[in-house]
């Protein structure tokens, strides 16, 4: 694929709450539906060729909005899921820092979270990476490669990370790129001479 899409899940109430999803299973809630909805067609425009989505159902039912316009089956991959935060997943930052004060410090600081039962950025990071490279090594039947896309519906700080590291980054910039609102987009181009390339970023 010359065009990778990479596109987050819409709204799930635990976003409005403010509460760390991870990889617990919460679905879409109404304006969630209808953000993917709303911009299912600005992503069919792009004319994708493969739709590959996290296997959790907020990225799932999103990717079901474009697939419905294209006629093209969503391909799940649970490497594309979000980071697994263990015992934060289900808590807000308020009750996170009462319980892991130490551990949030890190976090926000972007050191290391020594809390074995959370995933590291970098597992995590591989992880979604080699999912974005297997979904852009696809082969395209009918259409010139030069022109082919696929879009990869999975979740905010999974694109980030996965983004990053397929572009090449040092770790210590990969925060310059910012968390994809919900519903929003990043869009990377790869050329022969200078590899992937980010062309947008946070569209919606």
């Amino acid at each position: 694929m010359s065009r990778l899409i990479v596109w987050r899940h819409g709204r799930t109430e635990w976003n409005v709450a403010g509460r760390f999803q991870g990889q617990t299973d919460v679905d879409l809630d109404d304006i969630g539906v209808e953000q993917a909805e709303d911009a299912a067609p600005r992503l069919a425009a792009y004319r994708p060729d493969v739709i590959v989505s996290s296997d959790l159902r907020r990225a799932a039912r999103t990717a079901e909005a474009l697939a419905a316009l294209t006629g093209l089956p969503v391909e799940l991959d649970k490497r594309l899921r979000e980071r697994d935060f263990g015992p934060w997943q289900g808590l807000t930052q308020a009750e996170i820092r009462e319980r892991f004060p130490e551990d949030l410090a890190r976090w926000h600081a972007g050191e290391p979270i020594e809390n074995p039962a959370i995933e590291t950025i970098d597992d995590m990071a591989k992880r979604v990476c080699a999912a974005l490279r297997d979904a852009a090594e696809r082969d395209v039947a009918e259409r010139d490669v030069a022109d082919s896309t696929a879009v990869v519906v999975t979740h905010g700080g999974a694109a980030r990370a996965g983004c990053a590291c397929l572009l090449g980054w040092p770790r210590e910039v990969w925060h310059t790129l910012g968390v994809l609102g919900n519903c929003h987009l990043t869009e990377l181009r790869h050329t022969a001479e200078r590899g992937w390339l980010v062309h947008a970023h946070n569209v919606r």
